[in-house]
This record gives C-alpha cells, structure tokens and sequence, in this order.
C-alpha cells in the first residue's frame, strides 16, 4: 500500500493537535464545540471575501420556490455528475441528473475525431432529455462541465495556448483574461456550459506530476492570475457577467494540492493553517473575489484528512467565512476516498459540504440510491440536501440557464470558424512569445540571422503533440499525431517559414544528420507528454539513464556547429549536463498549437532587426541539482541554479558557464544587476 508520508513526517502531523481544528471534526463530517471555538481563532487567518457577484433576492425567491415543489429523488439528482462514456439520453431523461461531464480522453460516440457539431448534438440531447418531465418531473435543465484547462483541448482543431508555466512566465494578467474569454467563445461553440479552469495550485514540490498546471511558486502571481482567468471565462461582475458568450468556471482544487509531501498527487499537505491561506488559498482569493461561480474539491488531504471529506475546509471556511455561495463540486470520485466510504456510498462528502458528486465509471446509479436512503435514514439531513441544491440552482439561474435557448441554438453553437480561429491563434501566438525564458545567451548567439542554413534538430522539432504536453486531445496527451492537430504549426514549420521567406535554408533532421553542413542548430527537445499520476517523478533529472538528448548536442558541438536548444517541460529540471552543451538556451514549457511564436523571438526579421526581444522571467526557481525539487522564493536556504525572476534579453551578459556540472558557477554580480 502506497504511504504518502514518511514515520518521522507522521510525528510531524501530530502538530494538528496544536490547530484545534482538524482534530474536532469527526468522521462523518459533523463539527464538534471544539472546532466551533478553533473557527473563533481562524477568523485571524480567513478573511470574509468581498464577493464581487452579490445575492439577487429575485434568484433566491425562485429557489424557495422550486425547493417547495422539487421531491427527494428530484434534489439528490441535481447532486448527481456521471460522465457521458456512462448514462445515455434515456438515463438523464429518467433522472434528470444537474449536470454531466467529459473526463480527459472522452468524446461524443466514442470518437476522438468528434466534429464541433457532434459535440453540439450530444449537448442538445441531453439537454432536452433533461427538460422533458415525462417521466422524472423535473423541468431544470442540466449542465456540461468539461476541462478546457489550455483552451478547447478536448477537441480537434481547437487553439490550445501554453499551459499555465508558460503563461505564469508570461506575467500578464490582461493576456490571461484575453485567453480565458477565447477558450469561452470556443467552449461555446460546442454548446458547454461550464469549464472545470483555472487551477490555481501554488506547486512547492516540482515532482509532482501537475507543476504545469501552476502557474507559479509565487502565490501573488496565481491570485491575479486566477482573478484575471475568471473575469475572461464568466465576464466581469458589473459587466457581462455569464452572458451568451461566457462559461460558468472553477476554482480547482480546494486546497492545497499544490503543497503534498514529496509532491505526491493526491497525497498529504502537512502545512500550518497559516501556510495554507498564505501560499495554497490565494488564488482562491483573487477568483472567489472575482465572483468564481463553481469550486473543485481536492484529492489531496490536510493533515491525513481527505478534503472531500472536511467539514471545516469545504463548509467553515469555503462557505461560512469566506461568503462563497456557489457549489462544491467533487473531482473523479474523489468521495470514495474518504475514510469509511466508497465510490457508491458516502454521506460523510455531502455532511462535510460537497454539493455535488464527481461519479463517472457507473457508479452513480447506486450513489444516487445510497444518497436518497441515506437522507430517509437521517444519515443527511434535508437541510444539508436543500444548501445543496440551493447552491446549484443560484448557479444555473445567474448562468440564465433557465432562460437560454437550448444548446444548439445558442449565440456560438455550431459555429466552426470559431473553433481554431485565426484571430484566436494569433492571441496564442503571443502567449507563446511571451512565455519564453533565455537562459543562455552565449556570445549573443540569439537571435539568429535567418537567411542562413539553419538545422532543425531533436525529436520535438516537429512534434506538435510534445511540444502541447498533457490535456491535450487525450488525457495524458499521448497517442497524437499531427494530424490530430488540424491548422497548429509545430516549432519547425514556423522557423522554416521565415528562414525561408528571408532566403535561408531550414534543415529538419530528428537526429541531427545532414548532408550540407549548417552554419547553426536548433534542437528542440524535453519531456514525452504526461498528466496527472502518470507525470510524477522522484527528482529532477532529465532523461535520466538515457541522455539521447545530450547525445545529439554534443554531437553537434563535438563537429563545431553553435547549437541552440529550446528546452520542452512541465517544470524546471535538472539540465546542467545540457546547458554546457548548448550555446543558448530556452525554456519554451509547453507551448501549444503555435509553434510559430518561437520563431518570431528567437529568429531575426528579414532585414536583419529584432523582431521581439525575450520578456519571460521564470515563475518556478530553476534547481541546480536533481534532488533540488523544493526549490521556492522565500525559503530560508533559497540557493536555486537560476533565481525566481530570472530571465535574459538581447544583450545581456550571459551569466551560465559551461562547467555546470562541476561547480554550477555563476556570475553573481551580473545577476544581482537584473531587475529579478
């Protein structure tokens, strides 16, 4: 059995008794007289958020109303989620379920190829389904969650923009809400309601497996990011606010996923109370603030305690202190994680504040059974059903889902132009320029004069798969083609367009052979693409074991040839044998379907000038050896290779020798001179 913490860090989480928190809240998700007084102390850490969406006392009567009249059976279905691979039309006509979704990897029929109008049918379908009262008698329309966590990425041909490294390096808030309004037009236009985004993790281990999906170890950059992302996706408070052309969105994942024990996935955050609202709660913050209407429970426990099952997270403090009055919604089954449960029974998630159950995999016929009966045996209370459903509602009503025309006859539905628009890559384009990272610079080789012959080397060069990383068509982002990227330009086509159209020579070799010798290489390389779980690894070290990478560098440095590297990754790693052998380096994360951007930075202009400098700083502090994964701004014995904020432009001195290996020698005098 996996142990997600050590015997010597369990002595730690003994300190929990010192909080007067956890340790008053029973298994069943009750809280006790003492975590009524500890809630007293925590006052001084939660702050009550000045929400901007306030309650619309109109709303609030319509869902008095409908309470009065809605059943049992009615109320637990609208805390039901299955995912489409497991109910059918006839399934949510039956049941009327609130909402539904699709896990990574799954597609209208079954068919990774689906159309934007096979989307829009299944939307259809089921909605109508979920209106038609013959036989559950329930007429509130249902809705679609779906994880657009780098634009549409379910969907073929959709724009997909760096992931959020990338855009934490970026440091461009107005960008960000740029991009997340393209992802909702996009959404949309497959006639989903809801987007399981942002994740606002603040990572502090960078093994774990999701470091992609932070956008930095610096929680202020993640709290006006995930403002600025909730802004784009639902529309501003006192603007257009879920208008027809926003999504509901979510704050994901509550809380402290970010902070596990040896960057575990799923595992335990041993942090003080005071660690987590100061690190892992701003970017509620900042999205709560701006009026999130949606939050994901976590995997992960606090101090041993499963958050889908704590009372005192999900209620105390999400709800009662910090005012939030939208739903909690679980994540994959994340309910039958919880001590005592399962994934088809599991009171002590609704007692401790869930609203609704994550259920795919089939068991959310029995879930929905248990639930009922659990609430006839006073194992739930009505008055915990109907917060619930409350919440659900109050969602759906300020969403205007009541109101809306059906999904296929919505403002974007349909509409493929939108889907991949030109316009809409052009803004990911920018994302990309803007997300680079130089962190080497020898000899001023960038940028690179582009009527010369250029070799474009390495197994990402023309790799749009690699190079757009996890969530991408596919859940791990596996198994794609280029192909399965209809209209995205990969890192070598946008460098051989304008080495061409300047008069130069682009060269594509994987592995570096030619047969006219070029005057300068570049080699894209980094690691396979990889999600959640899957992307896990015990330290730092790239390509431990087989360094074919290293291979090819030096190759090219051992035959005289200046090589440049644009690095692919989910996280800083430990690259120093990699650096030495390149003369410029570049930390492109996971850039997405515009592989142009990086020829427009790293490229001269056909006369010869710049055609846009560097501008991205590094959001993750850069190790300096592989076991260095816990590497964050602030801490006491910081002694990162590269800073939090480093990043060159065209002409500055270049600070990395090339002897990294022996003594990861810097330049310090030349880094204390840069605005970091």
């Amino acid at each position: 059995m996996k142990t997600p913490f050590s015997l010597n860090k369990i002595a730690r989480a003994s300190l929990i008794a010192s909080l007067g928190i956890l340790a008053a809240c029973s298994n069943d998700g009750t809280t006790t007289p003492e975590a009524n007084n500890a809630l007293s102390k925590t006052e001084k850490i939660w702050p009550k958020l000045n929400i901007a969406v306030k309650q619309d006392p109109e709303i609030e009567a319509k869902i008095a109303d409908y309470l009065k009249t809605m059943t049992l059976e009615q109320k637990v279905a609208q805390m039901i989620q299955p995912e489409i691979r497991d109910i059918t039309v006839e399934d949510m006509r039956k049941y009327g379920f609130g909402s539904y979704l699709n896990g990574g990897g799954a597609f209208p029929n079954g068919d990774k190829h689906a159309t934007p109008m096979d989307w829009v049918k299944l939307a259809e379908d089921f909605y109508q389904a979920s209106v038609d009262d013959s036989i559950d008698g329930s007429k509130i329309p249902t809705m679609w969650g779906t994880d657009a966590v780098h634009g549409h990425n379910n969907v073929i041909g959709a724009t997909l923009f760096p992931h959020n490294i990338g855009l934490g390096a970026a440091n461009n808030p107005a960008l960000i809400e740029q991009i997340a309004a393209i992802t909702a037009v996009e959404v949309m236009a497959t006639g989903i309601d809801w987007v399981f985004a942002p994740t606002v993790a603040v990572v502090r281990d960078d093994r774990w497996g999701r470091t992609y999906e932070g956008y930095s170890e610096d929680p202020r950059i993640v709290r006006d990011y995930s403002a600025a992302i909730v802004n784009g996706l639902q529309g501003k408070a006192d603007g257009d606010f879920l208008s027809d052309k926003r999504v509901i969105s979510t704050v994901k994942h509550f809380l402290g996923d970010g902070g596990t024990v040896d960057g575990d996935d799923q595992g335990n955050n041993i942090d003080s109370e005071q660690d987590l609202f100061d690190i892992h709660a701003q970017g509620y913050v900042g999205g709560l603030s701006a009026g999130s209407q949606s939050v994901m429970a976590s995997f992960n426990s606090w101090h041993g305690v499963k958050n889908h099952g704590n009372k005192y997270l999900l209620t105390d403090v999400l709800k009662t202190r910090m005012g939030f009055d939208g739903f909690v919604v679980g994540d994959w089954n994340g309910h039958g994680q919880i001590e005592g449960c399962t994934n088809e029974s599991c009171a002590q998630a609704v007692n401790a504040g869930l609203d609704i159950f994550m259920v795919p995999t089939g068991a959310w016929k029995p879930l929905y059974e248990n639930t009922i009966a659990q609430v006839k045996a006073g194992e739930i209370s009505m008055s915990r059903i109907d917060d619930a459903v409350s919440r659900i509602l109050r969602v759906k009503l300020r969403a205007g889902l009541f109101d809306k025309p059906s999904p296929a006859k919505r403002q974007f539905s349909g509409k493929t132009e939108l889907i991949g628009a030109q316009q809409h890559r052009e803004v990911a384009r920018q994302a990309v320029r803007e997300s680079l990272v130089l962190l080497k610079n020898k000899n001023n080789i960038l940028p690179l004069d582009a009527n010369q012959t250029v070799l474009i080397a390495g197994d990402g060069a023309d790799n749009i798969g690699k190079q757009s990383g996890g969530w991408s068509i596919t859940w791990q982002g596996t198994n794609n083609k280029n192909a399965d990227f209809p209209g995205a330009t990969s890192i070598y086509a946008g460098l051989e367009k304008q080495i061409t159209e300047a008069g130069g020579r682009a060269i594509l070799s994987v592995d570096g052979s030619y047969e006219q010798r070029p005057d300068v290489a570049v080699v894209v390389f980094g690691e396979e693409p990889y999600a959640e779980g899957h992307g896990d690894r015990d330290n730092l070290e790239f390509e431990r074991g087989n360094k074919k990478s290293l291979a090819l560098l030096k190759s090219l440095k051992e035959q005289g040839i200046a090589v440049v590297s644009v690095f692919i990754s989910g996280r800083p790693m430990w690259v120093n044998s990699e650096l030495n052998a390149s003369d410029a380096f570049v930390a492109a994360w996971l850039p997405g379907t515009e592989g142009g951007g990086i020829a427009d930075v790293i490229l001269k202009a056909k006369d010869g000038s710049i055609q846009h400098d560097f501008s991205g700083k590094l959001s993750f502090s850069w190790p300096k050896t592989a076991v260095q994964a816990t590497v964050n701004k602030g801490d006491d014995d910081y002694s990162p290779l590269l800073p939090y904020g480093f990043g060159l432009t065209y002409g500055d001195k270049n600070v990395l020798a090339d002897n990294l290996d022996e003594d990861s020698k810097l330049d310090n005098s030349a880094l204390t001179s840069m605005d970091i």
